[in-house]
């Protein structure tokens, strides 16, 4: 049988325009990880990350951060998956530059899965995604 490759959408918001992370990233997972990676480019709404989320199908949405609202743009973009009724909801992980303290509310509250602190492997990151998604953790049915 023939199983397809993990499909993960990297997104960016709003006027955040720090990219060099999430591109190293995404060449990772598909260099190291095998993966097919989904880059919505710069100064993508919600909205449109969460249509393209749903559209292309995707296994999980990395949405990184680094210019301070983390705590409006996780809890949104959840909400947006959430109210488009799909039947299930992607995993939603990110990074950036988030206190630790916002990383674990943000994982309280359902907004994040996991959200990957500065410096963290790309290896780490593979790793984990396919712990999650081998578990079936971390989505939502509705």
């Amino acid at each position: 049988m023939n199983k397809r490759p993990i499909k993960v959408l990297l997104a960016k918001a709003g006027m955040d325009n720090q990219n060099k992370e999430i591109r190293i990233l995404a060449r990772g997972l598909r260099e190291q990880g095998g993966m097919e990676v989904i880059y919505s480019g710069l100064y993508c709404s919600l909205e449109e990350i969460a249509a393209t989320a749903l559209r292309e199908a995707v296994d999980l949405v990395g949405l990184f951060v680094h210019n301070g609202s983390h705590l409006d743009l996780y809890p949104r973009l959840h909400e947006l998956l959430a109210a488009q009724n799909a039947g299930y909801i992607p995993p939603v992980f990110g990074g950036g530059l988030i206190p630790e303290r916002h990383r674990q509310e943000l994982k309280a509250q359902g907004s994040a899965t996991e959200i990957f602190g500065p410096g963290t492997s790309t290896g780490s990151i593979i790793a984990w995604i396919n712990q999650v998604l081998a578990a079936g953790e971390g989505g939502e049915l509705l």
